[in-house]
């Protein structure tokens, strides 16, 4: 039950004739007795909360930054119509800051016996599950002088997926790829590692691609042209430890990183690889593996979806074990990890060489573009200071990319912005070099 703001205001007004002609109870008692009659009168023709039926339909997914649309549909049973004013709650991150209270909130009229759509509109600031909180409906009666209250469950559930801003590179590349694959008229000489076709020769091929047995059985010569090899096994590690945790600019380093794999994923799968995913700190929270092309993406979106940073020191040892035990044959590596130092140093070299062994290994980090602006600083005191310790930071990432390149490992070190096209554009090479 609710007392309404109108009730309320006529309870003043009529105490200021009382207390100016007629103090005291008998004043009292006529101006609130009717009053209270009114207000249990409004509250009996109200329509009962209790006996609504509410259902829900709408979107189940959304990308992060767009909107999603949940309806909720609510059913009157009951022979008086509802009038209500309905608050349907979800989690503040469901909402830009500031528009939950207005994007919540409804007016709505059901009709005795009747039902009613309202929608709620959600534009989630948060990747994850976002789950619908109870429903608070206040039914007024017609003079809108007492309403009855209560709250239902209409279970819902949108997932918040990964941006996938990156997809805007994604033409550029397989038209890259197209051409290392000889799929269009650009001539890939010597690139790849599988038998394509012959050829005749033309000025500036590689001598080395003359194929002589078929020249002896023809009047040109004719040089061999190669194509990357198709069905390699591809297996993105995203890092989910402690360090992934942090921000730069405005972007926490593991989405950066998810970013990145995701437009990796989408040009692997296209140039015909095998793509698999593992996120691994102390324990595994994600793995995908044994998809087709065609579902590996919605697969590796649907999987990035829920994860979150540990602040947890990852485990070398076990993501190099899980790692392991996710792709046995020959594959390519992608780590999705820090450059720091310490991680690298102490976790990730004494475990490497069990990695270098079988695979190609490849490790992307995203790289804070403050620093290097930090490095070049000049003028007051304090900004000397902040470049030396910028400069510092910058030489021991380069000294830790040094080392790991030393055990044969390719290095990607870029800001959020660039590190998902430079992470695409290392694979190509390595697809040209035939290193996959």
């Amino acid at each position: 039950m609710a007392l309404t703001g109108r009730a309320a205001l006529l309870a003043a007004l009529g105490s200021l004739p009382v207390g100016i002609w007629e103090p005291g109870w008998t004043g009292i008692l006529a101006v609130n007795a009717p009053l209270a009659v009114a207000c249990a009168c409004d509250y009996a023709l109200a329509a009962p909360v209790r006996r609504l039926g509410l259902t829900r339909s709408g979107d189940t997914s959304v990308r992060l930054g767009d909107s999603a649309d949940v309806t909720l549909t609510v059913t009157n049973p009951s022979g008086r119509p509802l009038r209500a004013r309905i608050r349907d709650a979800w989690p503040p991150s469901s909402w830009q800051p500031g528009t939950g209270p207005d994007a919540s909130r409804h007016r709505l009229r059901v009709p005795p016996g009747e039902r009613r759509r309202l929608t709620t509109r959600l534009r989630p600031t948060r990747r994850g599950d976002r789950v619908a909180d109870r429903v608070t409906i206040r039914s007024y009666g017609p003079l809108g002088l007492f309403a009855r209250q209560g709250t239902h469950r209409a279970p819902w559930t949108v997932r918040v997926l990964p941006p996938f801003t990156s997809r805007k590179h994604l033409p550029s590349k397989l038209a890259r790829l197209r051409e290392l694959d000889g799929r269009t008229s650009v001539l890939t000489r010597g690139e790849g590692t599988e038998f394509d076709s012959l050829r005749e020769y033309v000025p500036g091929d590689d001598t080395r691609s003359i194929d002589w047995r078929a020249t002896a059985r023809q009047t040109a010569v004719a040089v061999r042209t190669w194509r990357p090899e198709r069905d390699r096994h591809i297996l993105l590690v995203l890092d989910t430890g402690r360090t992934s945790a942090g921000r730069v600019g405005d972007v926490p380093r593991l989405d950066a990183a998810m970013d990145a794999s995701l437009l990796l994923a989408a040009l692997a799968s296209r140039a015909g690889d095998r793509v698999a995913l593992l996120a691994h700190d102390r324990r595994t929270r994600a793995l995908v593996h044994g998809r087709t092309a065609g579902d590996v993406l919605p697969s590796l979106v649907n999987a990035m979806a829920t994860l979150e940073p540990e602040l947890v020191e990852t485990d070398a040892r076990g993501l190099a074990a899980a790692a392991l035990r996710t792709t046995p044959r020959r594959s390519l590596i992608v780590l999705l990890t820090t450059l720091d130092p310490a991680p690298i140093e102490e976790g990730l070299l004494p475990v490497l060489p069990r990695l270098t062994q079988r695979h190609t290994v490849l490790l992307a980090s995203v790289a804070d573009p403050y620093i290097a602006e930090m490095a070049t600083a000049r003028g007051t005191t304090d900004a000397v200071y902040e470049a030396a310790a910028a400069a510092q930071s910058h030489g021991e990432r380069e000294r830790t990319a040094e080392q790991l390149r030393r055990h044969g490992v390719t290095v990607v070190d870029a800001t959020p912005d660039t590190l998902a096209p430079a992470l695409a554009d290392a694979y190509l090479a390595l697809k040209a070099a035939g290193r996959l």
